[in-house]
């Protein structure tokens, strides 16, 4: 049986165990060495702005080692540097790796199906056009907190599309490069020189990197053009997750992850539950109940670990206060709990009740 067909508990069991499971291998000492090889190869730091579904899983189209990219992920993949909190995590994020030696390249991607326009985001009602124009204005924002020189921060427009997972990079003066019409043996000197008009002023080491992002993805997307893949997948989502540290949770049709940015949390927290509702009611998930997830990370122990549960403890009150309210009939399904992620080690500690 599928996990979405289990009960509520057995599927919270199964959670745990994916978390777990996730933790061990990223602290495994051949994964451990094998992000140290790939940093000292390619130093260039990269972020990822995306939408929180779980198809866009870059470090697997990119044949990159789990540790490497850090995720931002919001409902719908909107994001707007005008929020308070995401303005502060973002360039808590920038200086840590400035402070480093590191330049950030930041991927800000959209994604679209073609060949299902339906399959595409929902967070924008299927419009590709919007959500390119919405990721272009974030990188207008990244531009003016972060300069528009790009020398420290590189913000670059990516699309993502779901079919194949290959990658579409939107140069500086409006062009594209289309990674999917690319042969799959294309060799990074070939990818650089295609990359460096595109990009003119982007360090040459970041260029390099980014090369090896794209030669990756040509990797990636071989294979997955020799894999029979689902296309037509249900949407079957039965945990609304809300805050940060949910990158185990890389699976389709699993969970609706809402990152604590928006000064407006009540409205996409009002919208998953209505999916899941509707998930219900259409008989794709048991009506037996849904999981609430909490979570915040933390870097060190003691005040900093200690805030992240508080952090934890409140997005998961807010959240089911909303539940509660916008949706009385769904509420006496919920089940609610909270946990901190250890960012040395991924691991999801503490996970009980708010």
């Amino acid at each position: 049986m599928s996990v979405h067909g289990k009960p509520i508990l057995d599927r919270i069991d199964w959670l745990h165990d994916v978390a777990r499971r996730y933790s061990a291998a990223y602290c495994d000492p051949e994964a451990c060495l094998a992000r140290e090889l790939h940093r000292a190869r390619h130093p260039t730091a990269i972020a990822v702005l995306k939408c929180m579904d779980g198809r866009i899983n870059i470090p697997i189209a990119t044949n990159t080692p789990p540790g490497i990219i850090q995720p931002f992920r919001n409902l719908g993949g909107f994001f707007d540097l005008g929020w308070p909190h995401l303005g502060e995590v973002l360039e808590h994020y920038v200086r840590g790796r400035l402070q480093g030696g590191q330049r950030v390249l930041m991927l800000i991607t959209y994604h679209f199906s073609r060949g299902d326009a339906h399959r595409s985001c929902a967070g924008f009602a299927y419009r590709t056009a919007d959500a390119v124009a919405h990721v272009q204005g974030v990188k207008a924002q990244l531009e003016h907190v972060f300069g528009r020189r790009h020398g420290s921060v590189y913000p670059l427009v990516c699309g993502f599309e779901t079919d194949e997972d290959a990658l579409i990079l939107h140069g500086a003066g409006g062009e594209t490069l289309d990674l999917s019409t690319l042969p799959a043996d294309t060799g990074r000197s070939e990818l650089s020189a295609r990359l460096q008009p595109l990009f003119p002023d982007m360090p040459q080491q970041m260029l390099a990197d980014l090369a090896r992002l794209a030669a990756g993805n040509l990797e990636h997307v071989a294979e997955v053009r020799h894999t029979d893949r689902q296309l037509d997948i249900e949407h079957r989502e039965w945990m609304i997750c809300v805050g940060r540290g949910f990158d185990f949770l890389h699976a389709l049709n699993l969970a609706l992850i809402i990152g604590p940015y928006s000064p407006d949390l009540a409205d996409p927290i009002r919208k998953a539950g209505g999916i899941i509702a509707a998930n219900m009611a259409s008989g794709r998930i048991p009506d037996d109940g849904f999981l609430l997830l909490a979570s915040s990370p933390y870097e060190e122990i003691g005040a900093d670990r200690a805030r992240a549960e508080l952090k934890a403890r409140f997005l998961a009150r807010f959240a089911a206060d909303v539940i509660r309210r916008e949706l009385p009939d769904l509420a006496p399904r919920m089940t609610v709990r909270t946990g901190v992620l250890n960012w040395a080690t991924r691991a999801l500690e503490g996970v009980g009740e708010p």
